[in-house]
């Protein structure tokens, strides 16, 4: 390792590691004293310095100076500080001037992988990693949000912008299931699902377990991909407290633009004369319309503006970590705010967190580690449909602008569904209060040098309260809402587990050994009530038993799960040049029956160091690191039903049989389960190139092959078999992929600048959709109708017609219809084409328009996933801007995000404005239509000219800080500040034709928008 000393006498520069360094110089007495400074010539204030092996030590003061008395000649002087590389000296007498180097490389040289962790150098499988600078001082709400574009191969979709429920889709080289394809994830060893159950703040680092041989000893939860979260520890050393915090504002980031009252109204007057109706408004309304002069009967609403607000976010977090060599303590505790940008959107977090590490003996250590997190969401619900704000936005996009909100009088316009500011005002929300502890002790035993036993048990436990109560509301004399309602329901969970490990680690010679073997066992329980009333006497009396008890339903269950595991690993290694791994997993599982509850998931990989091979002695100048993995390994995902039993044949509740000349209650088998049911397996295995160029260039290019056999499908049955379809393992597809990592990192006196790179391919392939019919001629997908399964195709690929433009007259579009019309198998009806209406084409080639022309249109998943993050710093001033996208990626936007005319109930885009009429042919939009009467609309036929293409580049952060000189700042005992501002989804660069987001969720675009945030921030560390 690299060690640097100055030529001077009394210098000692730390680098990363190394032997003790001898020191000569003229002898103290026994009193050994000295200064401790950075690289940067700034003291040290707190650093630990310890005489090896002794408990005689102290901290350096506040010019980085220390004493130490008792000193012998010959003693070995340790000097740490959280942060910098821990330096040892032997000391011979002399006044000691310690450098400390930063250790910033710590991170990327070891890798936090399952069960343990590895040097980055030594790795033979596909793990990527993050460390907690990449989240600091971001105002992200959850952590899913800040990996998004960081790692090559992990696909981040953005959610919504719901306070508290605005988690992302995380996938892990792309889809390789029909089923659940959320990764397994675990916070210190702790299975929890969600990134939500952590502070970002409390995170050390963020491992991704791409592939086999890096994830099968996670086996039958592992084929989706593992992500390892770690939080901090206390190091030894002067107590030292940190304070995060920033302050934000947020708003929509896009927002579709709709017309003017004006506008839609002599536009709809002129469908309405198309359609041989009479107009609906008169000039003399369209002038008041346009000129505001009768706000009251001839409005021009803006519904977005009345709705939405600009939300205020804020966070704290305090931690302080420290300790002794023997016990070391980290602790924090941290609290955010959030009003989100519709009234009565908001999330309230607390949650606190301690880590302990004591060194009972030589022999003995103990780690603890517990934590509390309390998530409370607000959403406002509606009158419609109630449940989330999903139907206020959606009324927001679909109310026409002649709509007054509110009269004179105060009372409220409204459409049939009613008026979504009512909702709003009325203050009715949607509760959900989350509580989630989870708690780790274990045990480290050395038995031997090198051999240490480890035990650990775990609890976890989630609760959920939910309450929603639907309010009463009289819009005016003639419009009311459905009788109040109040929901509430109790969700709950908790997970006990045991692991027993014996870790052995040894050197001989040029032969390197690791071993490891574990056993694990877990229980896990959940539980379920709910419960409603209607027809409360007044919105104020909202609890339960205020309801009609005649309209009570109740309902509850519970459920249980248990698994037991083996599994062992073992790393070998020959002068660091030739690296081998394997690694075994057996888990049995209560999910399915006996006799087939165990499963068998090894992995295999093995790496080769060129850049150690006496032929390469002439590039070592320059090529600091070369290497080749190759892997190979089977994974298990039996988490792909939400069903906790779906081997046993149950029976459901709520059937009625008329027996005796009345209705009995009784029970019913709705459908038919198979004993032989089983998880689906997942077989991987890639090669990889790992560079370092310059000590500055680092390169990575993974290429994987993932064939998942077994997934789970239903089983179409004829209808005299009397049950519905069931579930069997007979589906397969293969997903397919390259990702690059690039990144250059220099320092040049006062500057330093960065960039990392990633780009990822990743395509997948559907090969048996388990019966003869659907591989022969596919299927609808089950989960979306306007998409197909094909087998040899792409899943989620949209199935629709393709088009030719626009008709060019009237005449155009019936001479197409006199072609078509008369044929068998013509798909439209009665439907009129008429010049501007899209032209749909035979693509098949047989002369005739029918569902067989339809084709797959690409895939709402992208082929490419891409990030940049760039960093720069010039003195006491930084620079970070983090970009993310995605290319080959298709959304399907219906008609309800674009509007129809139609009346009251639809308000259209300001795209309309550009649509064809004979004296504009060359426009964006078809012609617009009465009602839904055109078939050029979605809602009447999907066709390629709605399917868009979704491609786009996101500046998901930029950060600008400045840090407070230390000589400023040491003078009143603080070791650093530093303030920035920081931005989220800055701006978004994509071709899509409304001003959505390119991820939208929701193809009627009725999510709660995207938000941007602006905040500014300081961190404060004693």
């Amino acid at each position: 390792m690299l060690l640097l000393l100055s030529l001077s006498a009394g210098n000692v520069y730390a680098g990363t590691g190394g032997n003790p360094v001898s020191v000569s110089g003229v002898q103290q007495n026994g009193s050994c004293v000295g200064v401790v400074k950075d690289s940067a010539g700034e003291t040290v204030i707190g650093a630990s310095v310890v005489v090896k092996g002794t408990t005689n030590g102290t901290i350096t003061g506040i010019d980085g100076d220390f004493s130490l008395s008792n000193v012998k000649k010959g003693d070995v002087i340790v000097v740490s500080f959280v942060g910098f590389t821990t330096k040892e000296v032997v000391w011979n007498g002399q006044s000691l001037n310690v450098v400390l180097v930063e250790d910033s490389k710590t991170l990327e040289e070891v890798v936090v992988v399952g069960y343990g962790t590895q040097k980055k150098v030594n790795m033979t499988g596909a793990v990527a990693q993050l460390d907690s600078k990449a989240l600091e001082n971001r105002p992200i709400q959850n952590v899913s949000n800040a990996l998004q574009g960081t790692m090559p191969g992990v696909q981040i979709t953005s959610g919504q912008g719901r306070p508290g429920q605005d988690g992302a889709t995380i996938r892990v080289r792309g889809v390789g299931t029909l089923n659940s394809a959320d990764p397994y994830i675990l916070v210190d060893g702790i299975e929890t699902g969600t990134l939500n159950s952590v502070d970002p703040n409390d995170i050390e680092s963020i491992s991704v377990l791409k592939d086999a041989a890096s994830a099968a000893i996670y086996g039958s939860k592992a084929s989706n991909g593992v992500i390892l979260i770690t939080t901090k520890r206390g190091k030894a050393g002067k107590p030292r407290i940190t304070y995060n915090g920033y302050v934000g504002v947020q708003n929509a980031s896009e927002m579709i633009e709709r017309m003017s009252s004006y506008d839609y109204a002599r536009l709809y007057n002129q469908t309405l004369a198309d359609q041989g109706l009479s107009k609906r408004f008169s000039d003399e309304d369209l002038q008041k319309f346009k000129d505001g002069s009768s706000p009251y009967t001839h409005p021009n609403t803006d519904w977005y503006d009345l709705a939405y607000q600009t939300g205020v976010q804020h966070s704290h977090n305090v931690n302080m970590s420290g300790g002794t060599e023997d016990v070391k303590y980290m602790g924090s505790v941290g609290y955010l705010h959030q009003t989100g940008i519709l009234p009565n959107s908001e999330r309230e977090q607390f949650n606190g967190r301690t880590n302990l590490d004591v060194q009972i003996s030589s022999r003995l250590k103990t780690r603890l580690n517990l934590a509390y997190i309390k998530n409370d969401y607000s959403d406002p619900n509606s009158s419609y449909a109630g449940g989330s704000s999903d139907q206020i936005i959606r009324q927001l996009n679909r109310i026409a602008p002649w709509i007054v909100n509110q009269y004179e009088d105060g009372t409220y316009g409204t459409i049939s569904d009613g008026n979504p500011i009512a909702w709003l005002d009325a203050d009715q929300t949607v509760d959900r209060k989350n509580q989630n502890f989870s708690g780790t002790l274990a045990l480290d035993y050395t038995i031997l040098k090198g051999l240490v036993a480890t035990v650990s048990g775990s609890y976890v436990d989630n609760q959920q309260h939910y309450r929603a109560f639907q309010k009463f509301i009289q819009y005016n004399p003639n419009k009311k809402t459905d009788p109040n309602k109040l929901n509430e329901n109790y969700y709950g969970w908790h997970r006990s587990s045991l692991d027993v490990l014996l870790n052995y680690d040894t050197q001989l010679g040029k032969h390197g050994l690791r071993a490891m073997a574990g056993w694990h066992a877990e229980k896990y329980n959940y539980t379920e009530n709910t419960m409603e009333r209607k027809n409360f006497p007044t919105n104020d009396l909202d609890d339960m038993n205020a309801g009609d008890a005649a309209t009570q339903k109740n309902t509850g269950y519970s459920r249980d799960l248990a698994m037991i595991s083996w599994f062992g690993r073992i790393n070998y290694d020959y002068a660091g040049k030739y690296l081998f791994e394997a690694n075994l997993r057996a888990d049995a599982s209560s999910r399915f029956a006996k006799g087939n509850r165990w499963g068998y998931f090894p992995s295999f990989s093995g790496a080769w160091r060129i850049s150690e091979e006496a032929f390469m002695e002439n590039t070592r100048d320059w090529l600091t690191n070369l290497k080749i993995r190759a892997s190979w390994g089977k994974l298990g995902n039996q988490n792909a039903l939400s069903d906790y039993y779906p081997w046993m044949n149950t029976y459901s509740l709520g059937a009625s049989y008329p027996i005796g000349g009345s209705l009995q209650s009784g029970y019913y088998q709705s459908s038919y389960k198979l004993s032989t049911i089983s998880w689906e397996k997942a077989r991987t295995w890639g090669l990889g190139v790992d560079a370092t160029i310059n000590n500055n260039i680092n390169l990575t290019v993974d290429y994987y092959d993932r064939e998942t056999t077994g997934i789970i499908m239903d089983v179409p049955v004829p209808n005299e078999f009397g049950l519905g379809a069931y579930k069997d393992n007979v589906g397969a597809m293969v997903n397919r992929g390259v990702e690059v990592l690039l990144s250059y990192n220099n320092k040049w006196g006062d500057w330093s600048f960065g960039a990392t790179g990633n780009v990822a391919y990743n395509k997948n392939k559907l090969l048996d959709l388990g019966s003869e019919d659907a591989n022969a001629n596919g299927m609808t997908d089950p989960n979306n109708g306007n998409k197909r399964r094909v087998v040899g195709e792409r899943l989620n690929s949209y199935y629709a017609y393709r088009t030719g433009g626009f008709f060019e007259s009237d005449e155009a579009a019936q001479a197409w219809m006199d072609k078509y019309k008369s044929q068998a198998g013509y798909p439209f009806g009665n439907r009129q084409f008429k010049g501007g209406d899209l032209i749909y084409l035979d693509t098949d080639g047989d002369g005739k328009l029918t569902s067989n022309d339809r084709e797959l249109i690409g895939s709402s998943d992208p082929s490419f996933t891409f990030g940049l993050t760039l960093n720069a710093g010039w003195k006491w001033f930084d620079l970070t801007a983090v970009f993310s996208g995605a290319a080959g990626v298709r959304r399907f936007v219906s008609n309800e995000a674009y509007g129809t005319f139609g009346g009251d109930d639809s308000h259209p885009a300001t795209i309309w404005l550009d649509a064809w009429t004979p004296e504009n042919k060359n426009a964006e939009m078809p012609r617009i239509a009465y009602m839904t009467t055109s078939p050029s609309l979605p809602s009447q036929v999907v066709s390629d000219y709605w399917i868009e293409n979704a491609s786009y580049v996101r500046m998901k952060n930029l950060q600008i800080g400045y840090t407070m000189p230390k000589a400023l700042v040491n003078a009143v005992g603080i070791q650093n500040v530093r303030f920035y501002y920081s931005v989220e989804n800055l701006f978004t660069l994509h071709n899509m034709r409304l001003n959505v987001d390119p991820e939208i969720p929701v193809e009627r675009a009725s999510n709660f928008p995207l938000t941007r945030t602006h905040a500014f921030g300081v961190n404060i560390t004693f």
